[in-house]
This record gives C-alpha cells, structure tokens and sequence, in this order.
C-alpha cells in the first residue's frame, strides 16, 4: 500500500508542475550546477580538516565542524523562507516524524558517515566510491515510482556503472585498498543519500520543498552538532582561512540542496539522481590537483565505467 502511495504522490506531483524545473535545458544546468558544488566539497572538506587542525581520531571535532555547516546552512535556508514568507506549517504529528527521519538520513547519519570515511580515505578514491548512490537511487526509484521505469538499456548503464565502482579496489596496496573506517563508511553515507533522495518528494507533500530543504541541515545539523560538543569536539585553531572554507562549505550545501530537492519534486528521480556521477569526476580532479594525492590508473578506469554507465542511463529513449 505505501509503495502504490509513493507512485500515485509522485505521478500528482510532476504532473500539476509546469516550471522552469521542468525544462530540459534548465534542468540540466541546474543538475550539472548541484553536481558539481557537491563534487568540490571533498578537497574543500579535507582542508578545513587541516585548517581547523582537525586530525583523523578528533572525532567529536569531526562532527563539530560538520554540524556547524548543516546548522548554519539550514538557518540562511529558513531565514530566506520566512523573508519570502513560504509556508511553514506542517499539518500533522506523522509528518514531522517524517522530517526528522528525512533529516537523519540526509544530514545526520549521512554527513557523520561521510566525514569520518573521508578523513581515512583518499579524497579522489572516496569521491568515486560515493558515486554509487546514484545506481541505488536509479534501482530503487524504478521499484517505487511508476514515472521511474526498468527498462533492458537502464540496466545495462546501472551494471556497468557498478563495475566502475568494483574496480576501484582493483589492484594491490600500493593503489590504495578497501578499509571499513574510510570505505566502509563512504559507502554507509552513499546508501543513506540514496534512501533520502527517494523520500524528497513525499517530503514536500508534507511541507513547503524550500521549507523542507532548510529543515533537513537545520536539525540534521544540529544534531550533529550536541553530540560532537559532548564528544569533546572543538577547532583547535580557528583561522580568518578557515573560517572562508567552512563558509564556502555552507554555501555549497545551500546552492545543492536547494537545486536538488527542487529538481527532484519537479522530475522523475533517476532522471535527476544520475547527474550525480559527475560529483566523483569533480571530486577526483580538484582531490588531485588542490590536495597533491596519488591519481591512480584504476580511478581513471572507474570514473569512464561510471560516466558511461550514467550515458546509458540518460540516453534512453522515451
């Protein structure tokens, strides 16, 4: 029954919205905009790290600093909302259960999960592996919307897009190697994104999509933040640079989430999930060229096999 809710929520909704959300060449530009601010987070993040003199084993301070740019995120959201005077009300007691399971999975375990593998990841190698949110996201969407259908050539792109992400852990140590506290937990946050990408929609059912967006980092972030402070989480050393990177950290969550929650409300989800895989392209090459890591063959492997998989995706014919 809720499956058959889902689809019919996500039929209603498309088909009652005529917006410059829903033109192709807008909703590619603004897709490829959310894609690739989310895909220069990864450099920006482990820099903060340094920064702010955050080391691998601080985690409280790791989620400290994550929370700080959820939070303050979610505030400039809201600020915005109620200056533009959106709707806040949110009519039943379900329906904010609803928003802090959202909130959770989009922010809190997603974010937590994200922080902590890439500190023991390399960036280039976690922006990769992170990718395969976006195939979960094309399979599951196609089992609970009915404007998401499965088709011979979706498959295909979604199976080879998988092997770009098997073969990021080909080869021996030296090319780096799967671990559970980097890896492990890249992959944690991956299927969290996924999860709340495919809740988006029945969210805005709920709740003004703006509103909604702002609520997500706002109490995600939060909590995040009361347990790293409990955790004894602090920033060591706060510079006026790394202070500009946590801002810049802030408004790249504000410019993603915004476009991404909008796209989503307005498009079929696999339509939009997949611009996704340019956020590990993004991530690799500013990852190499700002952070002085090791770009290995086989990432140059993986990305092509996940880029190709995501054309087959897209490419189909309707």
């Amino acid at each position: 029954m809720q499956t058959h809710k889902m689809k019919q929520d996500n039929i209603i909704v498309i088909e009652q919205d005529n917006s410059i959300f829903k033109r192709p060449v807008w909703v590619a530009a603004f897709a490829l905009t959310a894609a690739v601010v989310w895909g220069l987070a990864y450099p920006l993040i482990k820099l903060g790290f340094s920064e702010f003199h955050i080391t691998p084993s601080m985690t409280g301070s790791k989620m400290l600093f994550a929370g700080l740019r959820f939070f303050f995120c979610g505030v400039i959201i809201l600020s915005v909302a109620k200056a533009t005077h959106r709707k806040f009300a949110v009519e039943k007691s379900s329906d904010w259960l609803f928003v802090l399971l959202f909130s959770l999975l989009n922010t809190t375990f997603h974010y937590a999960f994200f922080y902590f593998g890439l500190s023991h990841s390399e960036g280039a190698r976690a922006a990769i592996l992170n990718s395969m949110s976006v195939f979960t996201v094309v399979i599951l969407a196609c089992i609970f919307f009915k404007s998401d259908r499965m088709t011979s050539r979706k498959f295909f792109g979604v199976v080879i897009g998988i092997a770009g992400i098997l073969a990021l852990n080909l080869g021996g140590k030296d090319s780096g190697h799967f671990t559970w506290l980097g890896d492990g937990m890249i992959i944690l946050n991956a299927l969290c994104s996924a999860v709340a990408s495919l809740m988006t929609r029945s969210l805005c059912c709920r709740v003004d999509v703006f509103v909604g967006t702002g609520y997500s980092p706002g109490l995600g972030g939060a909590l995040l933040v009361v347990p790293g402070l409990l955790m004894g989480g602090m920033l060591p050393v706060v510079t006026l640079y790394g202070i500009f990177i946590l801002l810049m950290l802030i408004a790249i969550s504000i410019i993603g989430f915004t476009l991404y929650n909008r796209l989503l409300l307005s498009n079929p989800i696999g339509k939009i999930a997949i611009y996704n895989s340019l956020i590990p392209v993004v991530g690799a090459v500013t990852s190499c060229l700002f952070l002085g890591e090791t770009f290995y063959s086989k990432y140059i492997v993986a990305a092509t096999l996940a880029t190709v998989g995501i054309y087959i995706i897209n490419s189909q014919k309707k």
